[in-house]
């Protein structure tokens, strides 16, 4: 918490920023900007002292908590050394930092390409995809989110990549989603092969030798936090083997500890060609992303020139946030302790609040990674209205809680430090603000 709390520097915080910053997905005059002044584990707060627990990691993006002091120290260290170098030379931090990933990574995964943030991670694994297959198309799906740049909005199925439809080569197909399933299906087991069935012929009305890829959310985020059925994803990687298609999981949001794995694909039977990742790798404390690229990929370009670059990749204070934050989430149990919190707290404490509240349609998720669908009828189904979730946002932050919200939904997405003791704080939160008169 603050030493000594000043009100006034909040009401100048908040007149500059509407002054002077412009804010993305937003129109900027119905602007009101919630004011952050510190924070530090799964806490943040204002200048005038008010603190709120941080249920929503920011962007889903502060694994390891706020101010975690190793990641800092780190970062101060770096500073102090060598702030800044070009991509092309080499540095110690920028070695450390790849080889810790690629410890992470399966087998016959050696390199890492890094890049800004997650954006253009996926950016730059499409444009690997199709120097290394000779192929145009990217197949994704509709539910998705990949980014805003030129490609990586395009090949997101959201409603942002519509105003931004300049790349060419992207074709969307539906992922599966039980809970409002595309195919009619009854069970998990139904939703994924009638969605592996959709895809296939996708695939075959395409022209299979003109994909070059297939890009995936392991678990799609922003979309609603939407498990895999069993065996979706080791279909989709037999179709891509089959078809001569790369196949690239986005890790963005869902890696580094968020499902309570270091990559949320190792519960699930896949190896992907190419991961990106971004988020949580350092908690965002400092920006970067990037690419772990398999060894064929690798090696596809030790004879030819790769047509991209970046130069802030690999930037020393990005890597050596990176080399802290993973150590210390391996040192102190952090990736153990997202997915026991979220085995033994999150996911009995939501699943009695589903009990308890008819507007709960259903509760999803793992480690600390869930979404609890909001529903104006569950018989029907049909979500709750954008007024309704709005009045759930001012009621929670009212309640001293910091949320994630998307469509119909409240994301339960805490840092992965989250106790047992916060995370029951938060579930009376959400208990006594879904016990209001919303509809």
């Amino acid at each position: 918490m603050l030493e000594t709390p000043n009100p006034d520097l909040d009401a100048i915080t908040a007149e500059l920023d509407q002054r002077h910053v412009f804010h993305s997905w937003s129109a900027q005059a119905a602007l009101a900007p919630f004011v952050i002044a510190g924070g530090r584990g799964s806490r943040v707060w204002n200048h005038e002292g008010t603190s709120y627990l941080d249920f929503s990691s920011q962007l889903v993006n502060v694994n390891i908590g706020h101010q975690h002091p190793a990641v800092i120290s780190a970062i101060q260290e770096q500073a102090s050394l060598l702030a800044t170098i070009a991509p092309a030379t080499a540095n110690l931090a920028r070695g450390e930092a790849a080889k810790r990933i690629a410890d992470r990574a399966p087998e016959g995964f050696n390199k890492v390409f890094f890049t800004n943030g997650g954006a253009d991670a996926n950016e730059n694994a499409i444009r690997m995809a199709r120097q290394f297959t000779g192929r145009d198309k990217v197949l994704s799906t509709y539910r998705s989110y990949h980014g805003n740049t030129g490609s990586a909005v395009v090949a997101t199925g959201d409603w942002r990549r519509i105003p931004n439809e300049y790349a060419t080569g992207h074709v969307h197909f539906f992922g599966p989603y039980a809970y409002r399933s595309d195919f009619w299906a009854t069970t998990p087991e139904q939703e994924s092969e009638r969605a592996l069935q959709h895809l296939e012929r996708v695939i075959l009305s395409e022209g299979p030798a003109s994909i070059a890829a297939i890009l995936l959310e392991t678990i799609p985020g922003t979309a609603g936090v939407l498990l895999p059925p069993p065996g979706y994803l080791a279909g989709v990687r037999e179709l891509a083997t089959r078809h001569g298609i790369m196949l690239i999981l986005d890790e963005v949001m869902c890696g580094f500890g968020r499902t309570g794995r270091w990559f949320a694909f190792d519960g699930y039977d896949v190896v992907p060609d190419l991961i990106t990742f971004a988020k949580g790798v350092n908690s965002g404390y400092v920006p970067v992303g990037g690419v772990v690229i398999s060894d064929p990929i690798a090696d596809f370009f030790n004879d030819r020139v790769f047509p991209g670059g970046l130069t802030y990749s690999g930037h020393p204070l990005a890597m050596a946030s990176i080399v802290a934050a993973l150590d210390t989430m391996a040192s102190e149990g952090i990736v153990e302790n997202a997915a026991t919190v979220g085995r033994e707290h999150i996911g009995p404490a939501l699943a009695a609040l589903a009990e308890k509240h008819d507007i709960i349609g259903e509760v999803r998720g793992e480690g600390v990674f869930w979404a609890v669908e909001l529903v104006a009828d569950r018989a029907t189904r049909q979500p709750v209205s954008a007024a309704v979730m709005g009045r759930i946002k001012r009621e929670l932050v009212a309640r001293g809680l910091l949320p994630f919200l998307a469509d119909n939904r409240i994301h339960v997405v805490p840092p992965c430090v989250v106790t047992p003791e916060e995370v029951a704080e938060a579930m009376a939160i959400y208990d006594e603000v879904l016990s209001l008169d919303l509809i």
